[in-house]
């Protein structure tokens, strides 16, 4: 069977042509423009057979990035497996949005510190870390699967021990912390945070719903984790002036934005503001405060 009609028969059967695509370029160690520009040339019954496997992986809702072990984000191959959330194009605008608070940061700091919540495979800390190597990066997750997946990629992308990985709840993993001594400082903190409300995940696509439930589950309306964010990221943030004040920046449903730059306001932070992403929608939120 030529290259063709194996990706045809995979798109009659119901996967995608890009997943039916992808999973062939990289079961064949190519990527997917050499492959499409040699379909023509036939597969043995081996690679059929072992194609035709990684099809019905896909078909039965496993997700191509698992199924891949790997995916794309900022330009920069990630591991992924089923201990974190598949990073995404949507949340290249969060990564974006912090490039340009940090820049802002570096006009009247030597060295910008930076904190990611929520850190999952480390896609937004290392992609952070790889654009601006002088940045000083710490990065939490409540999951200890998910911090050796991000510990591995930052091995994989960074020079050694270029993020500070803490393992914990939220602001509870960093180390003067959770020690009841002073609290590590930042001059801004980042998180892609679970906010899908916990009734809506049942109802998400399978290959969605076969991620880690605790990466996407926000609680009843999908702030539970984001409010706690808010109220306890004072007391981290290190505004350094009057003008370019400690920011939090989070990426959220835009459906969600009134509700949590109501919390922000209530919480002392100012200067709120939204960011869109590819697609239009508001999927960005950031504020500013002083102390």
């Amino acid at each position: 069977m030529l290259i063709r009609e194996a990706l045809a028969e995979a798109s009659v059967a119901g996967t995608s042509a890009l997943d039916a695509s992808l999973l062939l370029a990289s079961m064949l160690n190519t990527n997917r423009s050499s492959l499409l520009a040699d379909d023509v040339r036939p597969l043995d019954e081996a690679s059929l057979a072992a194609f035709r496997a990684l099809v019905k992986r896909r078909l039965a809702g496993e997700c191509t990035a698992y199924i891949l072990g790997k995916k794309e984000f900022y330009g920069l191959d990630f591991q992924v497996n089923p201990a974190v959330l598949v990073p995404r194009p949507d949340t290249e605008t969060l990564v974006e949005t912090a490039l340009g608070v940090i820049k802002q940061l570096a006009e009247t700091n030597q060295e910008v510190r930076v904190l990611d919540l929520c850190t999952g495979s480390g896609a937004v800390a290392v992609a952070l870390k790889h654009t601006m190597p002088e940045l000083e990066v710490w990065a939490t997750d409540i999951s200890g699967e998910a911090l050796d997946v991000a510990r591995a990629n930052a091995d994989c992308l960074l020079p050694p021990d270029s993020i500070h990985f803490c393992h914990g709840d939220l602001f509870g993993a960093l180390p003067r912390a959770s020690q009841g001594g002073d609290a590590t400082t930042f001059h801004l903190i980042v998180s892609n945070p679970p906010y899908i409300p916990t009734a809506e995940i049942a109802g998400l696509a399978p290959e969605v719903r076969g991620e880690p439930f605790l990466a996407l589950d926000g609680g009843g309306d999908g702030l539970s984790v984001i409010s706690r964010i808010i109220s306890g990221a004072p007391q981290f943030l290190n505004p350094t002036n009057q003008r370019f004040a400690g920011a939090l920046l989070l990426e959220a449903d835009p459906r969600q934005m009134q509700r949590i730059a109501a919390r922000l306001m209530q919480a002392g932070f100012t200067d709120i503001q939204t960011r869109r992403d590819l697609s239009g929608a508001e999927r960005v939120i950031g504020a500013f405060i002083t102390h």
